[in-house]
């Protein structure tokens, strides 16, 4: 007789925290770089003489690429590993830098640091989360949470380091040492061993393949897309994005507006970067702790963002400042800790991979926007604070999205296990009524 092969299922450990440490260096060579994008924000601009909304177009053309090219890091990752697309992934950014740093023009930048950059960052952050999400259940949140938190911790360095190598080498020079560090990636892809069948039951499932119909293979699940309440989420995503990217490339001016110069500025962001660590840490362990569902707490804590970001201009020196910007760092953690892994709520695991390219594939919307519409208030109004006033509205908005989402989900949930129980209670009256006849 021949035994039917089982796939191995989430570990929930063991080689699962190797690809947890491997993620967290992940994201802070992809994540943490861009974050801190707003420390040459104020040189690029100086050195070629344009706009603030000009110049902001950088970012904005490297958050879109990161958020488009997800469904093709997600497609990759199914035809072929989450191993070979993160190295790929390496590869680009580090060309990205490196070409960046020759300083031919600023379309030239639009190309090197937003296009190759930003695909290079998509094939390595995609990945990296679905490795993640696909070696855990039980720890899922607070693996994830960690993993997330990489972006933080490098951040917090990656701030005064970027500040010294631009008054060392100037920009260029520190685009191109940003380049070479991004090669690391390469290193961290190639520790990304993928989930196997079990070494004890490849024999069987070689046999049991002569008994089994041939299975189709994984595709991308563009179907996702009828979903309702993914759909919702979506338009969260859209809103979000529009005023997540903001307040990190406008803090900096903002400080130097206010007559704040040299390191100053910089290590705002730095705490910034050290108390989106805390909330990243603290959100993974309440999440994981269901005491609220995620959609629920997403919802909190999204409102609460937008809310400090419309207060943060009322600041007018560094103290104030760095008060809101920890608030701020905070509540963001708490944000990234929560609104990948609610996807598996909206999807189920089974859809995860493709419905994250989809989710990002349709923030970039939002992410191509925000910044250079707030560039736009900043240049009109000449006051950085209309950056965060828009960035602070954006997000209040898109919590009510989340809201009308988790409601779907809760009646769908709720549909399912009536018709549970009513399955349940026929079988009953079927079992009783073969007894009777008996």
């Amino acid at each position: 007789m021949k035994m039917k092969s089982r796939s191995a299922g989430p570990p929930d450990g063991g080689y699962g925290w190797v690809v947890v440490m491997s993620s967290f260096f992940i994201m802070g060579l992809t994540a943490a770089v861009l974050k801190n994008f707003g420390i040459f924000f104020l040189d690029i601009q100086s050195h070629f003489g344009v706009l603030m909304s000009t110049t902001s177009w950088v970012t904005s053309t490297t958050i879109a690429t990161f958020h488009l090219g997800a469904p093709v890091a997600s497609a990759l990752t199914l035809q072929f590993s989450q191993r070979v697309v993160i190295i790929v992934g390496g590869l680009l950014t580090a060309s990205g830098m490196l070409l960046a740093s020759m300083d031919l023009s600023l379309p030239w930048l639009y190309l090197t640091m937003g296009i190759l950059q930003g695909l290079g960052i998509s094939f390595a952050w995609i990945p990296a989360n679905s490795m993640v999400s696909h070696y855990f259940v039980r720890w899922r949140p607070i693996a994830y949470a960690i993993a997330s938190s990489g972006e933080c911790v490098f951040a917090i360095m990656f701030s005064p380091f970027f500040q010294w190598l631009i008054e060392m080498y100037s920009w260029q020079g520190a685009l191109l040492i940003i380049g070479g560090l991004q090669l690391n990636l390469c290193v961290c892809g190639a520790l990304m061993r993928p989930l196997e069948t079990n070494q004890g039951s490849i024999q069987n499932a070689k046999d049991s393949l002569e008994d089994s119909p041939p299975k189709r293979a994984v595709i991308f699940q563009s179907s996702l897309l009828r979903k309702p309440e993914l759909f919702l989420y979506i338009l969260f995503a859209i809103f979000a994005a529009a005023g997540f990217f903001i307040p990190p490339l406008f803090l900096v001016p903002f400080a130097s507006s206010l007559g704040i110069d040299k390191y100053w500025p910089a290590s705002i962001l730095s705490v910034l970067a050290l108390a989106d660590l805390v909330g990243r840490l603290f959100c993974g362990w309440i999440a994981n702790m269901r005491l609220l569902r995620n959609l629920q707490l997403l919802t909190m804590v999204v409102t609460l963002l937008g809310v400090v970001l419309m207060l943060l201009p009322f600041s007018h020196n560094y103290w104030a400042i760095v008060v809101f910007a920890s608030l701020y760092g905070f509540l963001f953690g708490c944000v990234v800790a929560l609104h990948v892994t609610s996807i598996v709520d909206i999807v189920t695991l089974e859809g995860f991979d493709s419905g994250l390219g989809i989710f990002m594939l349709f923030r970039s919307i939002g992410g191509f926007i925000g910044p250079p519409a707030a560039g736009w208030l900043v240049d009109e109004t000449n006051d950085c604070s209309a950056a965060f006033y828009f960035s602070g509205l954006c997000l209040v908005s898109s919590a009510v999205f989340v809201v009308l989402a988790d409601r779907l989900v809760q009646r769908k949930k709720a549909v399912e296990a009536d018709i549970c129980q009513a399955a349940g209670r026929q079988e009953v009256w079927e079992t009783r009524q073969v007894k009777v006849k008996n």
